[in-house]
């Protein structure tokens, strides 16, 4: 708005010079003017980093916590099914193997690092600040996913499904699609971020159904990436507070409050 009133401003100074000359602009003009903002970019490389650092001070957010509990609570239940549910889900039928074989590729980090980088040189190239702030974000919310990821894969040293390593939970595909979709969630809000969730799910389904995941390590994955892109984007343009209440009688509820924010 502020940014529209002074082109407004701007406009009607232009037509009066025109018909008259313009008179000097008094003192509380000029302050008015030294104290407007430049539009920020926050898109350098060199940000990269520091944003990283900044981002992992963000990290103990209550609402973070809150979303790994439901995560590890839901992981926790769907662990009994998970044998079963792999053997269910696992099958071979081509139609079927087709239908899920473009997962691993797009859960994968380089890949997903591509799209972001892409994303972020169109920005730059196109002078759009607000796509490339999005590239950004996307980048840094892999980098964050991967910095969660990586320990808890070693911690826990869960045998695949397939037998392959020992890196089974929780699933990086999982946490770095779903860390992308929570991404686009907050700068583009929840009616366009929809295709992105489904796209994370697609990847997550594929993940069991390649035998390379079970149940809870996509439950879980997706939860870690949703802390991740929720981390990186500071900015509260959709936000979501849950809050944990007290029931009469015994027991708790989850609050959920959602507040949209001027953009």
């Amino acid at each position: 708005m502020v940014l529209i009133t002074a082109m407004f401003a701007l406009a009607l100074s232009g037509s009066a010079q025109t018909q008259s000359p313009a008179p000097a602009p008094d003192a509380q003009e000029q302050k008015a003017d030294a104290k407007e903002p430049p539009t920020p970019e926050h898109t350098g490389i060199r940000a990269l980093f520091g944003d990283v650092g900044e981002d992992l001070k963000h990290l103990p957010d209550m609402q973070n916590v809150y979303i790994a509990a439901i995560g590890g609570g839901l992981a926790a239940a769907a662990h009994p099914a998970d044998q079963s549910f792999n053997a269910h889900l696992l099958n071979h039928y081509d139609a079927v193997n087709t239908l899920f074989a473009p997962g691993k590729y797009l859960g994968n980090t380089p890949e997903q690092v591509a799209m972001s980088l892409g994303t972020y040189a169109v920005g730059r190239i196109r002078n759009q600040p607000k796509v490339a702030h999005l590239g950004m974000d996307l980048l840094q919310a892999q980098i964050m996913s991967e910095i969660l990821i990586e320990p808890l894969k070693f911690a826990t040293h869960r045998l695949r499904p397939d037998a392959s390593n020992y890196q089974s939970f929780p699933s990086g595909h999982a946490s770095v699609t779903f860390a992308a979709a929570t991404v686009i969630e907050r700068h583009l809000g929840w009616r366009k971020s929809v295709l992105g969730y489904a796209v994370a799910s697609y990847v997550a389904m594929s993940r069991i159904h390649d035998n390379r995941h079970y149940l809870s390590d996509v439950v879980f994955g997706a939860a870690v990436g949703t802390i991740a892109g929720r981390t990186v984007v500071h900015h509260k343009a959709d936000y979501w507070a849950m809050t944990p209440v007290a029931v009469p009688g015994g027991g708790v509820a989850l609050m959920v409050t959602r507040t949209r924010w001027g953009q």
